[in-house]
């Protein structure tokens, strides 16, 4: 048996019990490792469905050109889609993210522009304000937009929802996640919660973002928004994918101690993996009074540690930054 392409390989990826970094915590702590998918994150799944949604409704035609503001890992995804696909890809993104990040965009065929991270997302220098302007300039492309793209959790309602509710046999007490763009946590929890309404979802924010406030106030507080380092989570908009109503809590996790998690997974675990991962792990410590022994912990593992080797897994990076 043989795919197609790259692309019939996406989803499916496997779950894998953590041991050493939780043995301080009663339940059992299982982790969706998505760097199984070909991109190396779980942001393959909804660039994919992105994609096949735009075509099948002719909002992106033959040849055309993809455009998306990204922290990388959607980039990639779309990359290897247009790869397949034969379009081009222009993404913008933020000056905070990582080198690597960058350079395997450009491998993968695309055209990527640098934006600065500390704008407001409505300064047109901003990697949303440019996106959409670019979007309008040029001919036969499209603006996916992963953020107001309710394709995005469509796709983690098709498919992440269903593997981790089957994996688990149905065991699946506490679902946690970091929350971007939302469509993780939301197309995932409304599946599970379709098959079990008592299963817990917690979303893993950052300080720096407005997510967690605004869940718990309906509030968008300017004042929680100043950078931050930690990537692929946390936001300075509250985007259409995130379903608030299917969250039932946030944490939020320091940059330190998410940096410091994902180390300890990599050394521990034996599992290289990205900053949000930490993050999330870190975020099941912060709820670890509530947990029992009789409870089913899934944490999504979003991407691999190869995107963060020049940061993340830098010592001069890391002694910088105060973290060592």
């Amino acid at each position: 048996m043989y795919y197609q392409n790259v692309l019939a390989a996406i989803g499916n990826t496997p779950l894998i019990k953590l041991n050493r970094v939780t043995d301080d915590i009663k339940a059992t702590v299982l982790a969706k490792v998505e760097f199984f998918n070909p991109g190396n994150s779980i942001k393959d799944r909804m660039a994919l469905k992105m994609v096949d949604d735009a075509e099948r409704d002719g909002r992106l035609k033959p040849g055309g050109t993809i455009i998306e503001c990204t922290s990388g890992n959607t980039g990639m995804g779309l990359a290897i889609v247009a790869a397949v696909r034969g379009y081009k890809c222009i993404f913008t993104t933020t000056d905070k993210q990582s080198k690597e990040k960058v350079d395997i965009l450009k491998a993968m065929g695309a055209e990527v522009i640098v934006c600065p991270t500390n704008v407001a997302p409505d300064d047109p220098r901003s990697y949303y304000a440019t996106a959409a302007r670019l979007s309008r300039e040029i001919p036969n492309s499209i603006h996916i937009n992963q953020y107001d793209n309710l394709s995005n959790r469509q796709a983690h309602y098709e498919t992440t929802g269903p593997e981790i509710w089957q994996q688990t046999e149905g065991k699946i007490t506490h679902f946690i996640v970091g929350v971007g763009t939302g469509g993780t946590i939301s197309g995932t929890a409304k599946y599970l919660k379709e098959q079990n309404p008592n299963i817990q979802v917690i979303g893993v924010d950052t300080y720096g973002s407005a997510l967690k406030k605004y869940h718990e106030t309906g509030i968008f507080d300017h004042s929680e928004i100043y950078p931050y380092i930690t990537e692929g989570i946390g936001e300075d908009i509250i985007p259409l994918n995130i379903d608030f109503d299917l969250i039932d809590r946030f944490v939020k996790v320091t940059d330190k101690d998410g940096a410091i998690m994902a180390r300890r997974l990599a050394k521990e675990e034996g599992l290289f993996l990205g900053y949000s991962c930490g993050s999330a792990v870190q975020g099941i410590h912060e709820i670890k009074d509530s947990l029992t022994e009789n409870d089913v912990v899934v944490v999504v593992f979003h991407d691999h540690g190869s995107r963060y080797v020049g940061k993340l897994f830098n010592d001069d990076w890391m002694n910088e930054k105060g973290f060592l």
